[in-house]
């Protein structure tokens, strides 16, 4: 675990023409960056994303968090399943972080949730030499609509125990993956991961996976 400063940078992200809300937290000695691809009404400055934030600084991640729609688009509940838009969004939001940002060099991790895992494995397919390791937490890969044999960044799925129907598409969307995977089941956990100590229980998965992947660390041996 890192106890390096981090540097809080909260500033709009630049897509194209679009501004979207979004904080940059900037570790100097950091060894790869954390994007984190929101489901359905996730927000980039809630006390989940930056608890979960905090927890990847520790494992030498810098992190970005950002809403992937505007406010008027958040409005329109069909937005938040528009997979291509969504995809369209992060790598753009990538671009913006290699160009304007500077972090081109160090290794990216996606960190998704609910609609956000499908764009996450979308842009890892086709951004293969750039996206390190992909995590969904209560994810919707099967929404994805590619073939997951194009997927190359290791893929962790953290799931709740109680969260029956979803963790059954993910233990589906684990056995069609080809990469380095992983499906971990959070034991009493629902699909929000309130209960006590479940979200830190998340936080140390996705740590230790994101942190591994850009260290290159991880093996077959650690698949699932």
């Amino acid at each position: 675990m890192s106890d390096a400063p981090v540097i809080e940078d909260a500033r709009a992200v630049r897509i194209g023409r679009t501004s979207l809300a979004g904080e940059w937290w900037h570790l100097p000695e950091g060894s790869g960056v954390t994007v984190f691809v929101h489901g359905p009404g996730g927000r980039h400055d809630s006390a989940r994303h930056r608890f979960l934030a905090r927890m990847l600084h520790g494992h030498g991640q810098s992190t970005l968090s950002f809403d992937l729609l505007t406010t008027e688009e958040s409005a329109d509940r069909r937005q938040a399943f528009n997979v291509p838009l969504l995809s369209e969004r992060l790598e753009l939001a990538l671009d913006w972080l290699a160009e304007e940002m500077g972090a081109g060099a160090l290794p990216v991790g996606l960190f998704s949730a609910g609609t956000g895992a499908a764009a996450a494995l979308r842009v890892a397919a086709r951004q293969p030499q750039r996206v390190r390791a992909v995590v969904s937490r209560s994810g919707r890969p099967d929404l994805a609509g590619i073939a997951p044999a194009r997927v190359h960044a290791p893929t962790l799925l953290i799931v709740g125990g109680q969260d029956t129907e979803l963790l059954r598409v993910n233990h589906e969307m684990l056995q069609a993956l080809r990469c380095v995977r992983r499906l971990d089941v959070v034991p009493r956990a629902s699909h929000r991961f309130e209960e006590p100590g479940a979200l830190q229980e998340v936080a140390r998965l996705a740590g230790r996976w994101l942190a591994g992947s850009t260290h290159g660390a991880l093996s077959e041996a650690y698949a699932a």
